[in-house]
């Protein structure tokens, strides 16, 4: 199967209870040999209207901080979420929803095999690294799982409440580029 082949799929996914409020599934972007991938929690409302991830105006300063160091989703990076359908009102994912959806994060992560996983936010950084992360104090931190580098950094939304963490998020940004020279081969 390819990650089309996939996203077909799971256009008509019906796992929980999301598939009855949304109004389109966003499955993901970007280029599917990514060595490079971003993985927020779920869907906002103008993701959920486009079925595109992160294209609200957190998406649009997400795009600033890729370009600031050279990646884009049309170039070199897939960009994904835990979960594929929005929840009302933007609430954090529930247990059994992201259990539910956390199969097709899988099976992307599978087909694109990337090097570097960057978790935006806390929900993304404790479902995929740890629990127990915490974003004030990990972010940044390059971790070793399976194989594959995984960082977090605050969530672009986060930023836009929050904006004195901003350089904070630049740095972190900085320090991927780093880590992609060292580790990555078809990126830059």
């Amino acid at each position: 199967m390819d990650l089309q082949a996939l996203q077909n799929e799971c256009l008509n996914c019906r796992r929980c209870a999301l598939c009855d409020t949304r109004t389109h599934v966003v499955f993901g972007q970007g280029v599917p040999t990514a060595e490079v991938m971003f993985v927020g929690e779920g869907p906002g409302a103008s993701e959920d209207e486009q079925g595109q991830p992160f294209v609200g105006r957190s998406g649009q300063l997400l795009d600033h901080y890729l370009e600031a160091v050279d990646l884009s989703r049309e170039k070199n990076v897939y960009i994904a979420n835990i979960i594929k359908c929005r929840p009302p009102q933007n609430r954090d994912p529930l247990p059994e929803e992201s259990a539910a959806c956390m199969p097709w994060l899988r099976q992307q992560f599978q087909l694109i095999r990337p090097k570097i996983v960057v978790c935006l936010g806390r929900v993304a950084a404790q479902q995929m690294m740890d629990p127990a992360f915490s974003i004030s104090r990990d972010h940044g931190r390059f971790y070793e799982k399976q194989g594959t580098l995984f960082m977090a950094t605050y969530h672009p939304a986060a930023l836009l409440r929050y904006p004195v963490n901003k350089p904070a998020v630049f740095g972190d940004f900085v320090s991927l580029r780093e880590k992609i020279t060292q580790v990555c081969e078809h990126t830059y």
